[in-house]
C-alpha cells in the first residue's frame, strides 16, 4: 500500500490536502478508496474534524477485516490526521 500527499493552497491562502494511494490487494484499494473520499480535497481543519474510524464501525466493515487490515486501516487514518495536524 501506498499514500502520498500533495498540499495546495487555494484562492485565499486556504490549504487543502490532496491524497493519492493504491494497493496490490483489491480489498486493500477498496478501504483506500473509502479513506480518500473521506479526506482527499479536504482542508486540514475537516480532516482533524471527522471520523472515520467511527464511519468504518457503522459500515461494519471492522468484523470482516482480519486484525492486520484493521491495524492498516488504524495506520493510514493516523497518518494522515498527523497530516492535517501539521499543517493547521
Amino acid at each position: 500500500m501506498w499514500l502520498e500527499l500533495d498540499d495546495e493552497a487555494r484562492a485565499g491562502g486556504e490549504r487543502v490536502l490532496h491524497y493519492r494511494g493504491d494497493s496490490d490487494s483489491h480489498l486493500v484499494r477498496g478501504l483506500i478508496a473509502i479513506a480518500l473520499a473521506l479526506y482527499s480535497d479536504r482542508t486540514p481543519r475537516e480532516i482533524l474534524s471527522s471520523d472515520a474510524q467511527a464511519l468504518f464501525r457503522e459500515l461494519g466493515l471492522e468484523q470482516h477485516l482480519t486484525p492486520q487490515r484493521s491495524n492498516g486501516v488504524r495506520a493510514m487514518i493516523q497518518r494522515i490526521r498527523a497530516d492535517a495536524a501539521a499543517v493547521v
